[in-house]
């Protein structure tokens, strides 16, 4: 056998590029140039004001740099990619995708290792969607801030009459809802022990009517003025936050209206509420052209396992996104759609949790979500129930060979009815 000397090495993607190593206060860039026979490196710091970003873009233009790669901490990328998108391509990459050798790292190392990184075509850009899906993002993020305010808010309320011996939320499955709203504005009204029956049965709606002598009794604790100061400072903050996610969801709504019908085929899913399909639709964008198929995209949100293969043996399959505000939305429609009746995801739900348990089992049907959501936005599909029986149907065969497996093992024959 003849052998032959391999002398390839790794080919040149960019001849001029640029790498930045982004922090709060400074800019380092390291710009290779390679568009005449031999390289060169030019190394510059810069600040982080606008006036002085400009500077780095007019001398990225000036060197005719056509794409950038990027790595920062936290959102300081986002001034610069502000002012460099539109007039070259900018990569933003992954600290973890690009690791320095430990010992000899200095911000001059890293822009120096993202550039010759960059140059071999060697680094993975990161998800960036278009400005305009972008400000749907910002509004969805701070809905959901205001959401977890007014949750722990709520919270705080539920501790507060734990203290005051005021058992309301032992009675009533939802303290928020008109009665419970009506008791707590009682109890700022009327000092507990002033309060008769006839005033709590006032307060009651729907079945409630029937526990007017138990929440009577519940509501008989020890409220003082300072408890009372304290309810309403909560409530306050409660209903703040409530009104805030209500102009917001108008605000989402209005700004996706363009997007109607992907929204309303996202809702055509179990589980899918008109906020949530915004929330899926604001992560993702409505092209989806980052994403080649549903595989890529279910590997970014972190709801497939992940890879950990070493000496032939396969290790945990933990995906390594741990935290995505995408996986995060489709867990939570996860737990809904399998509370649809005769839903296929139903079915397959408890089957999986039988074998692999309750929380392998829900990522699982939120990783079967997001691939039905990439063919609803991608391809433009409607939604198709296959219901309950749809896995039976499938493995009918399987079975009926199982069942006279097992019917022969105890002396027993199974005859197909023809009847």
């Amino acid at each position: 056998m003849t052998q032959k000397k391999y002398t390839e090495s790794v080919s040149i993607v960019h001849p001029v590029c640029c790498g930045l190593d982004i922090h709060k206060r400074i800019i380092v860039a390291c710009l290779i140039d390679q568009s005449q026979d031999e390289a060169v490196m030019e190394i510059k710091q810069f600040g982080t004001f606008t006036n002085e970003l400009l500077l780095l873009k007019e001398w990225l233009l000036e060197h005719a740099c056509p794409v950038v790669a990027m790595e920062s901490t936290g959102v300081y990328w986002r001034p610069v990619h502000n002012i460099l998108e539109g007039y070259m391509q900018v990569v933003l990459i992954n600290a973890r995708h690009y690791k320095n050798v430990p010992g000899r790292k200095t911000d001059v190392a890293d822009s120096q290792w993202i550039a010759e990184l960059l140059r071999h075509g060697l680094l993975r850009g990161s998800f960036i969607p278009d400005p305009e899906v972008r400000r749907w993002r910002e509004l969805v993020t701070m809905r959901n801030h205001f959401v977890s305010t007014e949750s722990d808010f709520r919270r705080r309320i539920q501790k507060l009459f734990e203290t005051a011996n005021i058992k309301i939320d032992s009675v009533v499955s939802d303290l928020f809802g008109v009665s419970g709203r009506n008791l707590m504005n009682l109890i700022l009204s009327v000092p507990t022990e002033e309060i008769t029956r006839e005033d709590v049965r006032k307060c009651l709606r729907g079945r409630l009517n029937k526990k007017g002598e138990e929440l009577f009794l519940a509501i008989q604790g020890f409220v003082t003025d300072h408890h009372r100061f304290m309810l309403s400072e909560y409530l306050e903050v409660v209903d703040s936050c409530r009104h805030s996610v209500n102009h917001i969801e108008s605000r989402i709504m209005e700004v996706m209206s363009p997007h109607q019908d992907v929204l309303d085929r996202l809702q055509e899913l179990p589980g899918i509420s008109q906020i949530a399909a915004a929330g899926i639709l604001a992560r993702l964008s409505p092209c989806l052209d980052a994403f080649p198929n549903s595989a890529a995209l279910c590997s970014w949100a972190g709801v497939c396992p992940g890879n950990n293969e070493s000496g032939g043996k396969r290790h945990s399959g933990r995906s390594p996104v741990h935290k995505h505000p995408l996986k995060t939305l489709l867990v939570e429609v996860a737990w809904a759609a399998i509370k649809t009746k005769g839903s296929y995801y139903r079915d397959k739900y408890y089957r999986l949790k039988a074998r692999r348990g309750a929380k392998r089992a829900i990522v699982a049907i939120a990783h079967k979500l997001l691939k039905a959501i990439y063919v609803i936005i991608k391809e433009g599909k409607r939604y198709q129930e296959l219901g309950s029986d749809y896995l039976d149907g499938r493995n009918k065969q399987a079975q009926i060979f199982r069942l006279k497996k097992m019917a022969e093992k105890y002396g027993f024959t199974v005859v197909e009815n023809v009847a």
